[in-house]
């Protein structure tokens, strides 16, 4: 008795431009993601500055949550 297996291949190939697209769109999402960072920190120093420090701050927005 004699079995046979049979076995597939694929061969996949990606060409050179969608290759440079993905590398772009990584690059885009990499410095949307960095720009986004950098504003929510600007925001948390603009924060803290106009409430007049770290525990003013805390303080301002624990007071906003709880409503007291």
């Amino acid at each position: 008795m004699t079995n046979t297996v049979l076995a597939r291949t694929r061969v996949t190939e990606q060409s050179a431009a969608a290759v440079n697209v993905s590398k772009g769109a990584l690059i885009a999402l990499g410095v949307a993601s960095v720009l986004v960072g950098l504003w929510a920190v600007a925001c948390f120093i603009g924060g803290m500055i106009g409430s007049g420090g770290l525990f003013a701050l805390a303080k301002a927005w624990v007071s906003a949550i709880t409503g007291v």
